[in-house]
């Protein structure tokens, strides 16, 4: 089975003032192309420093991180933003859409650091829009949405440029809970009939269940006693 992501010895602090917290404490994780896997732990135990390392929005003080078979921690800030916009798609609990512009012109976004041609990003938009149900709100602006619709255009966005891996961070922490199951289901649906390998970061057990495994982050290791499978 091939591995989306592969992360060893990874090590990640941040400084407080005069003293040094380590993050992440020589952290190994393997996660296999195809794969739904939910991160849970408390806050400040460094589920969201992996998931923005995972994603190139971060890099770690040490340790190997590939990512779809490239060392992103060996890649240049230039290398990096070209890299992210090929391969990650990223949804957040916050859906940050631009409100002045619609929802395909949201979605097109990533789109706008490749060479794809306008027709051939239209094409592109308008699939992503029918995969999340959004077909007929192309043209409709955030505010115009639910937040269970604005969120449907996030991931949109996040899966208009087919990236190899989906991080999501909180994805359903703003939404009531029917409107989180839509989503989660959403996003298993993703996961099952396209192949999409997603890693989601959550402080829900509910959420977690749509997951196919789960990982407990506690202090910067990963608890591996406490992973369950979810089939």
């Amino acid at each position: 089975m091939s591995v989306t992501v592969q992360m060893r010895q990874v090590v990640k602090h941040y400084k407080r003032g005069a003293e040094r917290v380590e993050v992440l404490h020589q952290l190994d994780l393997d996660v296999p192309a195809g794969e739904f896997l939910a991160l849970m732990g408390p806050s400040g135990s460094g589920k969201t420093t992996l998931l923005n390392l995972m994603g190139g929005l971060d890099r770690p003080d040490s340790g190997q991180i590939t990512i779809a078979g490239e060392r992103v921690d060996a890649m240049t800030d230039r290398q990096l933003t070209r890299w992210r916009a090929r391969h990650v798609g990223f949804v957040f609990q916050l859906y940050n859409l631009m409100p002045k512009m619609s929802a395909a012109a949201n979605v097109e976004l990533p789109l706008m650091l490749t060479s794809l041609s306008r027709a051939q990003r239209k094409a592109h938009v308008e699939n992503a829009l029918n995969i999340v149900g959004l077909g007929d709100r192309a043209r409709h602006r955030p505010l115009e949405l639910s937040g269970g619709q604005q969120q449907r255009v996030a991931i949109a966005r996040a899966l208009v440029a087919d990236p190899s891996i989906l991080v999501c961070d909180e994805p359903t922490g703003d939404l009531d809970r029917q409107t989180a199951f839509d989503i989660l289901g959403l996003l298993k649906l993703l996961n099952r009939d396209l192949g999409k390998t997603i890693v989601m970061v959550t402080h829900d057990p509910l959420a977690a269940g749509f997951a196919g495994r789960r990982l407990h982050v506690d202090k910067g290791l990963l608890v591996t006693g406490a992973e369950a499978s979810l089939q």
